[in-house]
């Protein structure tokens, strides 16, 4: 498949010269040869072709360009010719002869003549052979051919090396703000839809593009103009050279601190019987026990525990956490196991707020899998580093989650019902293992052992959820075989990411590591429908760590364990990895989890793929940078690939050992491994083996400036090659390559979206939908070139399956890429901006291969053979390809490499000095490709070879001469820098900056104390040399490095940090002016390692300097006799350059100021300073700041505040407005930043600094004046609110609802007072000039009311439906505002979850016709928000009518929980005053630019600031009473020190961190304010982390002195000093100065009485009439009939209230409030004022910087003291628990199963008795007496149980206080869900009872009881959920039926009996007037039970048992035999009487 243009002849061109033909097709340009001396005509007669690797499409392109060709300067364009391909697509053949056009699309005479032909790979098209034209001449073979190259700006250069030109798609480059800039060079297109075919963009060359963006710029579709982004080099200019990587330091090995924190709540369904259950909670080594809760299956602990961690992200993330349940765990005995859960800490990290909350964990027995779940756990689980801030949902009344299959504690989209799984992992053997005995330890060893070698024994440890499992130990080995396999047991899919695979080496002492590799398991496995099980290999895996030389105590032996960026190649791995789902029903299946490990068979060498030879070459253009304390020995560079190159132990001979190898399979000789180096003899063989050069020549470094050295790298370059073996596996870099420059691209213009919206430009969304319009072309050429491989063999599973499942996503990206493109509009461009952000993740995801094949490069710097410095180029990036997709970002370019220190020496300071900056090339290919290597260097040179290769042409050179140097002139524009890194003590630092170009340096002059520095300095770099083509430096030039420091008095300079930047080049023949110059200042990010040290705004050009006439043609003749010319420049050159400015500032100088038309125009602007106060300055020197003044500078104008003269007495400034006139740019983003800095004035005229602050922006103080004409700001305002109401949870309770418009040109609003979020219908859109009426309906509520109760079901239990007032306190008003907070939460994440739904369905719904219109997209209308939600809501009420059956809330004024700060939600109330942070001190480095760093502050500055541009209009200053001191600031209060009553109520804290060993707190409450201290430390709460506090404290305070309140919780200890748990500061002035009126909340209704009552001392009529006055608004006016008007806004209220003797009397205040509760829809001066609320704050300590302690929730109401005191504080002390009594009758039972055999009769028989306890309180268990020898399972007791228990009835839960151990020193209060167990017991007398069953009522809701115990069954326990359910607490009492259950062996519940009881509820009064007796006592006594009289004891009657047992079972025997006996006694009897009677008879007869 390729196209071939022959192209014959140009015809009718002008003049005489050289001319050169471009043809460009698909992004590739091919140069003809230079045809020298023409005149009319130039006959080229040359062919072209390119293998095509996809069709050719009918719109392609065909471009010929026809050049004037020079050889000095740019090649000049005469005309270009395009044709489009249709025809020739057809036809397959075609002869063309056309005219060329030039630049403004004119045609021109000049003619071409050419023909072209087109074979596809489908035959369709008559099929021809090369020979039918010229033959390709010879030269031509250097050239490379390529395919498409649409997703890349790099393609490559091609032709012969005397006239290369670069050429390529030009990448952005920004230039200035011109046309130029605002243009992607693309096609030119006469329409706006023609980029949808995705056509590839044609090629321009460069030096035109000026002129001919000008004129394109109509044509160009505005969707693919680019802006780059600020940061210059984030854009790559052309082919030549990478962008480097800003940041330096490796962030990965670092240690975090880390906080876990873990609520164990409860556990369900235990399996087993009476259990005594422990959890254990186990991290890592850590382990943590909840106590013992016993006999019950489902205990409740609710027990939190905390574990702290100081490691890196990757150890903590690879942790295992395991629950594990333990039966009767004591001292004495370990407990046996029920069942664990494991999970590895990344998992939760990786959740949303990285935690899990309320879920269940389900249990399963590591010992026996085949057993099933064995019980769930109900916990929270959360992972805090610092600096995350998690929102834990509110801790208040929990409902619990009965649904535990849908709360499974399992990351999303884990299936719940989870199987077990093998996985097996198959190690075969390793290869380059290194050298782990230096010869003195193999010597010592020798000694002892009589070992000879140099010994590693390896062996290989694998781990894996918590288990390890090794291979056995290959003794000696260096390449040792293992051929086993590893086999883990695990569930799956397993919550654990990451398999560790590690190379131990064992040893008498200790084992070693000496490589680590991480399987991440969801890289090597697809959960989707078409995706594929855990796969890997077999692959080669390569490791990386230290160094190889080995050292006895190796520094870097973290590296080895997979900590950190492994520095060098310590081997390769053999494995493979397979998963088998386990059917556990099986019988022969294994049922341990036990790791095992088997014998595999070998593998074949084959399997891994075929063996290639690579060649890697490199050449080292520049070394600059040296760090200077190494720049006194010489230095040179090794190169290494795996073992390639390596000096130390070298690698095999290239023939013999691998052959050897391939046929052996075994160990190469130890000859075989000797170094090779330089010797070139072994060039044998005809393909030109050559030796590897690894390293370059040592030289001795040259002094740049007094930090850095460099090296005399000038017209000669050293070069290193390496030839090595592998595997081809290039197809895996080859995909990833292709992702990844997707998404390079994809990264780059969403980084220019994000610029252009910070930076306010127009158009961001024609970018972003060009950048996905590049998405989807790019997504598509991805599959087209996959495509192709798909039939490649000898690949993995793994590499098929990605291939598809990559194919798949790429597939559907582009798709979803397209859709979302279409749906990009101005107002929706951020959100789809983060959709395109999912985009990138998932790009780099899948670009990230699992298997490696080719190991990464690495660079040492070595000096005096010491290694110094590293770097490590992934081989992806550097491998070469003929398709320009695939080859890898770097290869063939010049990249810039910063080299940096090994391991942990490069973490901080040492971590961000460059040890020396490379200009480097690299290529890496099979060495059959190589004769390309050389085509991306810099044209212009010579290669040098070594010696005895000359003969042969293959061989590499080992350097280059470069004989083309071009000279030049850079300018560096430093105009300024701001928000630098604070260097000094002093929180300032005294900047320079030191700019580097190549080989030169200069540095700018030193400006003292400032972090905002204005330099305002040209730096000229002259005669600054580059080596080769002109065209190519114009295109693209080297980079600058520019670092800032600080300069210290003593000792070096401190670095401060550094940032890169590409000039802007103009050529010699090329005009200086617009539109690419003068450059435009720019801002460079600037960074200290990862983190950001400020910005820099300067501009950089360089300008080639030109040579002198005479000089060029001396240079002419020289080359026509063949010689080297060496041009010199002339004087003549110089002043050919744009003239620089003389310095004009007498006072700097010979400092050359930036030049006119680059410094920015100014404007003249006024500032206007409110100066307030200055608050908590801290001593300086351990002097007190006394005299405090304030002086605040911008652009070198500054003004002074008033000296503070006594600062203790009186912080405050006594002027408080001044103001200054001072010149800034006139574009916002320029404006320089403005300093405050506070001064101390001490005696003796000495001044010493406090503290300073700079204002980076200064955009949020410009006045905008208003406009007059429109007033919709109010709307806006008011819009903006109702939306933030509902997107932060927060909404009021009364909404806005439909207008009804009045005749007057009113708006009435009729506003629901009911407290419900069903009524958020819509938004209101108010017109400002009309008049609205609001108002309040009162019969709504009634209609609601009597809906309600129609709609109840008849079955349930009628509640009152209006709770009795005296009933009512504060906390019944919380509970119900936290469940009003939750709905709002639920409803609010509901609408979130369903706006996204759509959202995805939309992008699901790719169809070909996408209506964007009709797309309604995620938070664009608040009112969609609402219709969201009102109609989730409506649904939500249905069901709470139906089928949820939850009883309706009863009414109760409600106020508002914040589940955040009050500062957060009102902007730190700082709508007037603002708070600046002081700082002194030096700044500490840290990776998290959100912590604020507390140390530093030293105080704060309070006030304001407003700038505005003179001249201001004169109708602001006209208006009425307008004060001139005061300027903008009219109307704010004086600042003279004021008296205050502050009161602070303190309800309850969460999840505090435990303070003592036992993994609780004793916590207690601490105020600060001021001076004084109140200290709560008697009422401390023992052994709680949950502490409800319920206080209020009053303190009276002096505003300004005292302003800042702390409260702290502190912890209780016996002995000792007590503990700080956590601590939070309220600013107290802002809040009461703020227009929020932040003083006391505003009720939601207003009462005289009750638990609603009114507290704040002002009614709400004196309120309004106050703010009305203040905001100078006419009203307030109360109408009749329940009006009052304010401004044009009319509100509407009832007028009657209620007092306590309930008569109704008329007041104003309802009215009054209503207009309160809707301020923020006052004209002009309205705000949402406060309501009442309780706020929740973190609790911080500062000993934790960053990391949550607990949360307190409170909140600080404060009354002046100059106005009537208010009334007594609110009691919100903790609910006292009611005292109750429970009855429980036991009265029968039945069906109980029998569990005895009888002894005489083997008969079934049951000892039945009954224990029942209520939850929490198992010590006081009561067991019913025995009903002995049940025959049928039927009891009989008529015994009573009671149980006295504490009852909070808000929070549904029994109190229980108790000693936790002998040792306790206090009762500890524990909180229990009401739950009573009865259980049925069979009674032994000499062995343990057993368990039959158990039943566990709650009693807020449990089923009711059958009436019979036929009716009763076990579908009570199973269906409990949908049975109708009562409360013990409402009922008061019942009796019934309920069944006993118990787990069979299969673990299904079965029913083991029923229970007839009565359950009666009384209160503690109630009880008392009526005792009963436990058991069948006194008094009240129960009767006897009627038992049956075989009811009886074996110990007390035996021979009664027995008889009466004897007599049932054989009463026939018995009666037979009684008459048997009878008969033989008889007999007996006979017999004996029958002598006496016959000798009688005898006798008598005798006589």
């Amino acid at each position: 498949m390729a196209l071939v243009v022959y192209l014959k002849t140009v015809t009718e061109l002008r003049g005489k010269g050289d001319r050169i033909a471009k043809v460009s097709f698909r992004g590739l340009s091919f140069y003809s040869r230079v045809l020298e001396n023409c005149e009319d005509e130039a006959r080229f007669e040359e062919a072209f072709r390119w293998p095509v690797a996809s069709k050719v499409d009918g719109n392609e392109m065909l471009e010929i360009h026809i050049y004037n060709y020079s050889k000095v300067f740019t090649n000049r364009l005469i005309g270009t010719f395009r044709m489009v391909l249709q025809k020739v697509v057809e036809e397959g053949h075609l002869e063309v002869s056309d005219t060329l056009i030039d630049d403004n699309n004119t045609a021109i005479q000049t003619s071409i003549s050419i023909e072209i032909r087109y074979q596809p790979m489908d035959g369709s098209v008559r099929v021809w052979s090369d020979g039918e034209f010229l033959d390709v001449p010879e030269e031509r073979e250097m050239f490379q051919f390529e395919t498409e190259s649409l997703l890349s700006s790099h393609s490559h250069s091609s032709g012969t090396p005397p006239g290369r030109s670069s050429h390529g798609i030009p990448a952005f480059r920004k230039a200035g703000k011109g046309v130029f800039s605002a243009m992607k060079l693309g096609k030119v297109r006469s329409s706006k839809d023609d980029h949808k075919k995705g056509d590839d963009a044609a090629i321009l060359e460069m030096e035109d593009l000026d002129r001919k963006a000008m004129r394109l710029g109509g044509g160009l579709d505005p969707d693919t103009i680019s802006l780059a982004s600020v940061t210059a080099v984030t854009t790559n200019v052309s082919n030549k050279r990478s962008k480097p990587d800003i940041k330096m330091e490796p962030s990965a090995g670092r240690p975090v601190d880390y906080q876990i924190s873990v609520t164990v709540i409860e556990a369900r369904q235990l399996v087993g019987l009476n259990m005594d259950p422990v959890v254990c909670v186990e991290i890592g080594e850590d382990k943590k026990y909840t106590s013992m809760k016993e006999s019950t299956n489902c205990p409740y602990y609710n027990e939190y525990f905390v574990f702290d961690f100081h490691v890196p992200p990757d150890v903590m993330f690879d942790k295992i956490l395991k629950l594990s349940v333990i039966h009767s765990k004591n001292l004495l005995r370990s407990g046996t196991l029920v069942g664990t859960f494991k999970l590895d800490v990344g998992t939760v990290y990786s959740q949303p707020e990285h935690q899990f909350y309320h879920k269940w964990a389900m249990l399963s027995d590591p010992d026996d899998i085949t057993a099933g779940c064995k019980g769930y756990i109900k916990c929270d689980i959360a992972v805090v580093g610092k600096g995350d801030n998690i929102k834990t949902p509110h801790k208040a009344n929990e409902t619990d989650e009965d649904d535990i299959e849908g709360n499974l504690l399992l990351p999303e989209g884990v299936p719940s019902e989870r199987q077990w799984a093998r996985f097996y992992v198959k190690i075969y053997r390793a290869e380059g293992l290194p050298k782990m005995n230096t010869s003195i330890m193999a010597n010592v060893k020798k000694a002892f052992i009589g070992e000879n070698r140099d010994l590693v024994d390896p062996y290989v440890q694998v781990q894996f959820a918590g288990q390890k499992g090794k291979t056995s130990v290959q003794k000696s080995s260096y390449e040792p075989i293992w051929n086993e396999q590893i086999i883990f047991t695990e569930m799956f899919p397993p919550l654990c990411k990451r398999m560790k695979v590690q190379i131990r080496d064992s040893d008498k002492v200790n084992d070693v590591a000496i490589g680590t590799h991480f399987i991440d398991l969801r890289k090597i496995a697809n959960d989707g429908d078409k995706g594929f099980l855990p796969t890997m290999g077999p692959a080669w895996v390569n490791m990386y760590g230290s160094t190889r030389n080995y050292t006895l105590m190796d520094e870097h032996q973290d590296l080895n364990e997979g900590l950190g960026e492994g520095v060098s190649f310590r081997a390769r791995l053999l494995i493979s990895v397979a998963v088998e789902i386990l059917d556990t029903t099986s019988p022969e299946i294994m049922s341990s989890t036990e790791v095992q490990m088997e014998p595999v068979s070998n593998i074949s060498e084959s399997a891994t793929g075929k063996l290639e030879e690579f060649f890697l070459f490199g050449s080292f253009l520049e070394a600059t940078m040296v760090d200077r304390r190494i720049g006194d020995k010489p230095i040179n560079f090794e190169v290494t690939i795996g073992n390639y190159g390596n000096q130390l132990d070298g690698v095999s001979k290239p023939v013999s050992g691998k052959k050897k190898k391939r046929e052996g399979g075994g160990e190469s000789d130890e000859e075989e491994s000797e170094l090779i180096q330089n010797s070139s003899d072994e060039e044998t063989e005809d393909d030109g083996d050559l030796v590897s050069v690894s390293s370059t020549p040592p030289m001795k470094p040259v002094i740049t400036d007094r930090n850095y050295f460099h090296l005399p790298y000038f017209e000669k370059k050293p070069c290193i090659y390496i030839k090595s073996w592998w595997q081809d596996q290039r197809r895996r870099l080859y995909n990833s390559n292709i992702m990844d420059k997707i998404a390079d691209k994809l990264e780059e213009g969403l980084n220019d979206v994000q610029e252009i919206i910070k930076t306010e430009k127009a158009y961001p969304e024609r970018r972003l939908r060009g950048v996905l319009e590049e998405l989807s072309t790019g997504c598509s050429r991805f599959v087209t070139l996959a495509n192709k491989d798909q039939n490649q063999a000898g690949r993995t599973k793994l590499d098929r399956e990605r291939l598809k499942s990559c194919m798949r996503e790429m597939e559907s990206m582009g798709q979803q890429a397209k859709t979302i493109r279409s749906q990009v509009k101005r107002n929706t461009v951020r959100d789809k901006l983060k959709l395109a952000l999912n985009f990138l993740q998932r790009l780099r995801f899948l670009a990230d291969e699992p298997q490696h094949s080719i190991p990464d490069v690495f660079i040492w710097m070595m000096s005096n053979n010491k290694r110094i410095a590293y770097a490590r180029i992934p081989t992806k990036d550097i491998l070469f390809s003929i398709v320009d997709e695939e080859m890898g970002k770097d290869c063939g370019k010049v990249k810039a490499v910063f080299l940096r220190l090994p391991g942990k020496k490069g973490f901080g300071p040492a971590g961000w000095t460059v040890q020396a900056k490379l200009e480097m090339y690299l290529w890496l290919g099979l060495n059959k490709q190589r004769k390309d290597f050389l085509s991306g260097l810099p044209n212009g040179f010579e290669e040098n070879k070594a010696v005895k290769g000359t003969g042969l042409q293959a061989v590499p050179p080992i350097s280059l001469t470069y004989n083309m140097k071009q000279v030049f002139q850079l300018r560096a524009h430093m105009y300024q820098a701001r928000s630098l890194f604070a260097a000094d003590t002093s929180g300032l630092s005294d900047p320079f900056a030191r700019v580097f170009f190549s080989t030169h340096s200069q540095v700018t002059e030193v400006l003292s104390e400032t972090l905002c520095p204005t330099w305002d300095q040209l730096l000229v770099f002259d005669n600054v040399e580059l080596y080769g083509e002109a065209t190519e430096l114009r295109d693209d030039p080297p980079i600058i490095v520019i670092e800032i420091y600080d300069q210290d008095t003593v000792g070096k300079a401190e670095y401060i940090g550094r940032t890169f930047a590409k000039p802007l080049t103009k050529m010699v023949d090329e005009h200086y002016g617009p539109p690419r110059f003068p450059p435009q200042l720019e801002y460079y990010q600037i960074y200290r390692g990862n983190c950001t040290a400020g910005e820099l705004l300067a501009a950089f050009e360089l300008l080639q300097i030109p040579y002198d006439d005479e000089e060029i043609r001396r240079a002419l003749i020289a080359v026509h006799d063949f010689a080297v010319p060496q041009i010199k420049i002339g004087p003549a050159g110089r002043t050919e350059l744009p003239p620089i400015d003389g310095p004009t500032d007498v006072d700097r100088g010979p400092i050359l100021p930036v030049p006119l038309g680059i410094r920015p125009v100014l404007s003249r602007y006024r500032i206007e300073v409110l100066f307030w106060g200055l608050r908590d300055l801290k001593r300086i020197n351990l002097a007190q700041v006394d005299r405090p003044r304030v002086d605040i500078e911008c652009a070198g104008k500054g003004i002074q505040s008033a000296l503070i003269q006594n600062y203790k007495k009186n912080p405050n400034f006594s002027t408080l407005v001044k103001w200054f006139e001072v010149d800034l740019p006139e574009n916002e983003l320029l404006h320089p930043p403005l300093n405050i800095r506070v001064v101390d004035c001490r005696a003796f005229g000495r001044y010493t600094l406090v503290g300073s602050h700079a204002v980076t922006s200064l955009r949020k103080f410009i006045y905008i004046p208003p406009d007059k004409r429109s007033n919709n700001w109010a709307n806006t305002a008011r819009l903006a609110n109702g939306y933030l109401a509902l997107t932060n949870g927060t909404s009021r309770s009364r909404p806005y609802s439909r207008p009804i418009s009045h005749s007057s040109g009113d708006i009435v609003v009729n506003m629901d007072s009911e407290p419900n979020v069903k009524k958020m219908e819509t938004v209101v859109k108010l017109d400002a000039t009309s008049d609205a009426v609001v108002k309040i309906d009162v019969n709504e509520e009634e209609k609601e009311k009597d809906k309600k109760k129609k709609k109840k079901k008849k079955g349930e239990e009628i509640e009152d439906e209006e709770p009795d007032e005296s009933m009512l306190d504060w906390w019944s008003k919380y509970f119900a505002s936290i469940e009003t907070m939750m709905e709002n939460l639920r409803v609010q994440e509901a609408a979130w979850a369903e706006a996204e739904e759509r959202e995805d369905l939309e992008i699901a719904a790719e169809g070909a016709e996408i209506k964007s219109d009709d797309s309604c997209t995620k938070g664009t209308k608040p009112k969609e928000k609402n219709k969201i939600k009102s109609s989730k809501d409506k649904k939500k009420s249905h069901g709470s009518d139906g089928t949820e059956k939850k009883v309706p809330k009863p009414k109760v004024d409600e106020l508002l929980v914040y589940n955040k700060e009050l500062e957060t939600e009102f902007d730190h109330f700082e709508d007037w005053l603002h708070t600046f942070n002081l700082y002194r001190g030096k700044a500490i480095d840290d990776d998290d630019q959100n912590i604020v760093d507390d140390d530093r502050i030293v105080g704060r500055f309070k006030g304001s600031l407003c700038m505005y541009k003179l001249p201001l209009s004169d109708e602001i200053t006209r208006d009425v009473g307008f004060d001139p001191n005061m300027g903008m600031f009219q109307s704010i209060p004086h600042n003279d020190p004021i008296n205050v009553l502050v009161r602070v109520y303190v309800i309850r804290a969460t999840d505090l961190h435990p303070a003592d060993i036992n993994g609780k707190a004793d916590p207690y409450v601490v105020i600060k304010l001021g001076k004084s201290e109140i200290k709560d430390k008697e009422n401390y709460i023992s052994k709680q982390l949950n502490p409800v506090f319920g206080k209020s404290f009053d303190i009276e305070a002096t505003f300004p002195m005292e302003s800042m309140l702390t409260v702290s919780v502190y912890d209780w200890d016996l002995v000792g000093t007590d503990d700080l748990i956590g601590e939070t500061k309220i600013d107290l002035e802002n809040r009461y100065y703020s227009k929020h009126r932040a003083t006391c909340g505003i009720a939601s209704n207003y009462s005289l009485h009750g638990y609603n009552v009114w507290r704040d001392p002002q009614k709400p009529t004196q309120i309004l009439a106050k703010l009305c006055k203040e905001g100078k608004l006419d009203g307030p006016h109360y109408g009749p009939g329940g009006k009052v008007k304010v401004a044009n806004r009319i509100f509407l209220g009832p007028t009657d209230i209620e007092d306590e003797n309930g008569l109704k009397k008329q007041t104003e205040e309802h009215l009054a409030l209503t207009a309160l509760k809707h301020w923020e829809e006052i004209p002009r001066v309205g705000c949402k004022l406060i309501p009442e609320h309780v706020e929740t704050r973190p609790l911080l300590n500062p000993d934790k910087p960053g990391i949550e302690q607990g949360r307190l929730e409170m909140w600080v109401d404060m009354f002046p003291m100059d106005v009537p005191s208010p009334g007594p504080a609110i009691d919100i002390s903790p609910r006292k628990p009611k005292r109750y009594e429970l009855r429980v009758i036991i009265w029968n039972t039945d069906e109980v199963i029998l569990e005895d055999d009888d002894y005489f009769t083997g008969e079934k028989s049951s000892d039945i008795f009954v224990r029942g306890w209520l939850k929490g309180q198992q010590e006081d268990k009561q067991d019913t007496d025995v009903h002995y020898h049940s025959l049928t399972g039927e009891g009989n007791f008529n015994w009573r149980f009671v149980f006295p228990f504490d009852y909070l009835m808000a929070e549904e839960k029994i109190v229980i206080s108790k000693k936790e151990s002998l040792f306790s020193w206090d009762e500890t209060e524990y909180k229990i869900p009401a739950r009573l167990t009865m259980q049925v017991w069979d009674a032994d007398h000499f062995s343990a009872d057993d368990f039959l069953g158990a039943i566990e009522l709650d009693l807020n809701r449990f089923p009711r009881g059958a009436k019979t115990a036929k009716q009763c069954s076990i579908d009570m326990v199973l269906n409990e959920q949908e049975l109708p359910t009562i409360s013990i607490f409402k009922q008061k009492r019942v009796k019934g039926w309920w069944p006993f259950v118990a787990r069979d062996e299969n673990d299904d519940l079965e029913l083991t009996g029923k229970v007839e009881a009565e359950l009666h509820l009384m209160t503690a009064e109630e009880a008392e007037k009526s005792p009963v007796g436990l058991g069948r006592n006194e008094p009240d006594p129960l009767e006897k039970p009627n038992r049956p009289n075989t009811s009886l004891s074996w110990l007390l009657s035996p021979m009664r048992v027995a008889c009466i047992l004897a007599w049932r079972q054989y009463k026939m025997p018995c009666l037979v035999l009684l008459l048997c006996t009878a008969g033989l006694i008889f007999l007996g009897l006979l017999i004996f009487s029958i002598p006496s009677a016959l000798s009688q008879k005898m006798v008598s007869f005798l006589g």
